[in-house]
């Protein structure tokens, strides 16, 4: 809930209510939405003033407020003691497992004789309100970074044409210091959004344990109450920094308020600044924003007279996780169906990589980046490959194939070529066009041992014949080779073609007969 000043209106409810109904304390405090103790002070503050309720429905509300404002002015040294010490709670409030009954038992050890914890959580929370911080005491060090884009965009001009582009504003904010990070992007894209996520952890120094995002598309794919979608790169890469993606909830303001808030100071004291200047590059428009958020973090908070980054260095600097040694490789993810000859292809690169052969069929994901292909099926990695851009090209593990491929993939495109030599030179010429011709390497080299094992039935001679043959008819498949020696046809391969001559006959009308 958002802490507000109470009003003079809340005030006569309490009263109102403790007077003329038998409502409790607690129960008062839930009907008008504050914490029991304020409602107990009131309480008390009201009857010490010695008056009624009826006498307190007639006066008017600035003589009312001042009998509690002298009430005020009435306490002890003791009062003004421990106000002085707020600031500071505000701080040590941050820290892990601190609360308002471990600061108020290190007081009372050092005054047995000050107030109870009823009355000190209610000067705390008087004076908290009364304040108007926006710091809200449940943000724990090195615990949240609250993120999001600026509804209101900056702009870059092209040097050539003269075009304004507007480019979006990301911010983000540590909860317990609201140490802010901005920087300018050119979209709100997968890509440009961890990027952005990424630098801000850089500039932290750290990474915390959790980041809440809006449900923006580029970080949550859908918005659920209990379960929301998460964008698989935005987790994967909170993954690489061994952190967890924790979504704004839908229609709870409170969620976004400590970055809604970050935005409007953004507004102020960096876009304000910069709204007569010109940029012509993201790189010279990020140079002027950093500039500025400098000086907005070391501008100190105005009743806790240190700066965000007087505060983040004193009590969340040291709360943050380390960054890992290497920044996050942007990833993609596919989901593919395994293909009949147990490879997946890569569209964007029109590359093959192999699965188990088991998969044939299957749905599987693939997630790569500029270094590396995995492939994960029922949420198991089943295989990773290192990248290969070549195009029309395998990239195959012989524990991937089947039994009988792997006898074939024990061999290779040289050798081949140098048993095929050893037979004859058409041989090998024909070997070498069946393993370009062939899309699959298995395929090839099945073709190919079937073809050189004719030599076993054929002498080397004949079969050199055969595929000298098949090479000027353009027939290179085994089946055709292995016909044309079943048949003997390499044999006619230098035949001479024969003369036919007609011998003269009674019945020939020769060529007079037709003038």
């Amino acid at each position: 809930m958002a802490r507000k000043r109470i009003s003079m209106k809340k005030i006569r409810d309490i009263i109102r209510l403790k007077e003329t109904s038998d409502l409790s304390e607690r129960k008062i405090a839930k009907a008008l939405n504050i914490s029991r103790p304020v409602v107990a002070q009131y309480i008390s503050d009201f009857r010490s003033c010695g008056l009624t309720y009826e006498q307190a429905k007639t006066i008017p509300d600035s003589q009312l407020l001042d009998l509690f404002q002298k009430r005020k002015s009435e306490k002890s040294v003791k009062y003004e003691k421990l106000i002085g010490e707020f600031p500071k709670f505000i701080q040590e409030l941050k820290k892990t497992g601190v609360t308002l009954m471990t600061l108020w038992n290190e007081y009372q050890q050092e005054n047995p004789d000050g107030y109870s914890y009823s009355q000190f959580c209610y000067h705390f929370q008087v004076w908290r309100n009364a304040s108007k911080l926006t710091m809200h005491i449940e943000h724990k060090a090195g615990d949240k970074m609250f993120v999001d884009y600026a509804g209101n965009k900056l702009s870059i001009v092209d040097r050539k044409t003269g075009e304004i582009r507007p480019v979006e504003v990301f911010v983000a904010i540590l909860g317990a210091s609201q140490l802010t990070y901005v920087e300018a992007s050119v979209s709100q894209k997968s890509e440009d959004w961890i990027r952005s996520n990424e630098n801000a952890f850089l500039y932290f120094g750290g990474v915390t344990q959790a980041i809440v995002p809006d449900n923006l598309k580029s970080g949550v794919t859908h918005s659920h109450k209990y379960e929301p979608g998460i964008n698989f790169m935005f987790e994967d890469f909170a993954d690489h920094y061994q952190t967890v993606v924790l979504p704004a909830r839908v229609r709870r303001p409170q969620d976004k308020a400590l970055v809604e808030n970050a935005v409007r100071l953004v507004y102020q004291r960096i876009y304000a600044p910069l709204r007569n200047r010109t940029f012509f590059s993201i790189e010279e428009l990020n140079e002027a924003i950093w500039d500025l958020l400098e000086r907005h973090n070391k501008i100190q908070f105005q009743r806790l007279k240190i700066s965000r980054r007087g505060l983040f260095d004193n009590i969340e600097k040291a709360a943050l996780k380390p960054l890992p040694k290497e920044r996050y490789a942007i990833k993609q993810c596919r989901e593919l169906t395994v293909q009949f000859n147990y490879h997946v292809e890569l569209r964007e690169d029109r590359h093959y990589y192999s699965v188990p052969w088991q998969l044939k069929g299957k749905r599987v994901r693939v997630i790569y980046d500029d270094r590396n292909v995995a492939i994960y099926y029922d949420n198991i990695r089943i295989a990773q490959h290192r990248r290969d851009r070549t195009p029309n090209d395998y990239t195959t593990l012989h524990t991937h194939m089947p039994p009988n491929h792997r006898y074939y993939a024990e061999w290779s495109p040289s050798r081949f070529i140098r048993w095929a030599r050893s037979i004859g030179d058409n041989v090998a010429e024909t070997i070498k066009v069946v393993l370009k011709s062939r899309k699959h390497p298995e395929q090839a080299f099945k073709t190919c041992m079937g073809i050189l094992n004719l030599v076993k039935e054929h002498e080397p001679d004949r079969l050199d014949k055969a595929c000298e043959k098949a090479l000027d008819l353009g027939f290179y498949s085994y089946k055709r080779i292995k016909n044309i020696l079943d048949r003997g046809l390499e044999k006619d391969l230098f035949a001479e073609p024969k003369e036919h001559y007609i011998s003269s006959h009674e019945n020939l009308r020769g060529s007079k007969y037709y003038r």
